[in-house]
């Protein structure tokens, strides 16, 4: 379930608080842009946000292998999770020691160890491939800012085949009806930042202060909009 969805259906826990460390107090439109494209198969389109929600997507689809290479985003060194796991890469420290990146070279994966890297990764930058999709995504993210102009809508790209549309409705697209083209994006409305009691270290109060606030999901699908909000705090 996607990070979006979890907020609407009234969870918040980690995943969803990893979203908004990057946000201060404001409004920020334009943000978690998804674009969907019916055809012979489904096409669809987004911004980083959904990175690691569409690793965990193509978990979903039952693959016996997956063909992958790109970039981990880690707090911390995984080199030895990496070892046990049999998954070939290296690591190497961000400049200025904000995360590691862990360069993830071109190979075959099960199951399990792909959930290792998701669950060990702050931000999965993947491309994965398998029985009848496809994942491409861009290897480096995007800076912060409320110019939604530059919100990149295509850093995430995944073409399948449309067995999957069930699953990808489900999760991604739950309020949609029936259309061959959809938009969505949300606007995100952040009232306060919640700090944690008794902490001075200014670089972890960053890391687990609370955004408060709401989301407001904008659906335009072939050409009907609807919107739809929820209050927050992650």
């Amino acid at each position: 379930m996607n990070f979006i969805k979890r907020v609407f259906e009234g969870g918040a826990d980690e995943g969803v608080h990893r979203q908004f460390v990057r946000f201060g107090k404001g409004e920020y439109n334009g943000r978690a842009v998804l674009r969907l494209r019916k055809t012979k198969n489904i096409k669809i389109k987004s911004s980083f946000e959904f990175a690691n929600d569409f690793v965990r997507l193509c978990l979903e689809f039952n693959a016996d292998n997956y063909k992958v290479f790109g970039i981990i985003l880690s707090k911390k060194n995984i080199s030895d999770m990496m070892s046990q796991n049999n998954i070939k890469g290296n690591s190497e420290t961000k400049r200025g020691g904000l995360y590691y990146q862990n360069n993830i070279s071109n190979q075959e994966l099960n199951k399990e160890q792909l959930l290792k890297l998701e669950e060990a990764s702050y931000f999965a930058l993947l491309d994965i491939e398998g029985d009848g999709f496809a994942l491409k995504t861009k290897k480096k993210l995007p800076k912060p800012g409320k110019n939604e102009g530059k919100v990149d809508d295509k850093f995430c790209q995944l073409e399948l085949d449309g067995k999957y549309y069930g699953k990808v409705k489900e999760d991604f697209f739950w309020d949609l009806l029936e259309c061959k083209k959809a938009s969505i994006k949300h606007k995100f409305v952040i009232d306060e930042i919640v700090s944690p009691e008794g902490e001075k270290d200014f670089a972890k109060i960053r890391e687990t202060a609370k955004r408060k606030g709401k989301i407001i999901r904008i659906v335009d699908a072939d050409g009907k909009e609807t919107r739809s909000e929820r209050e927050f705090e992650a």
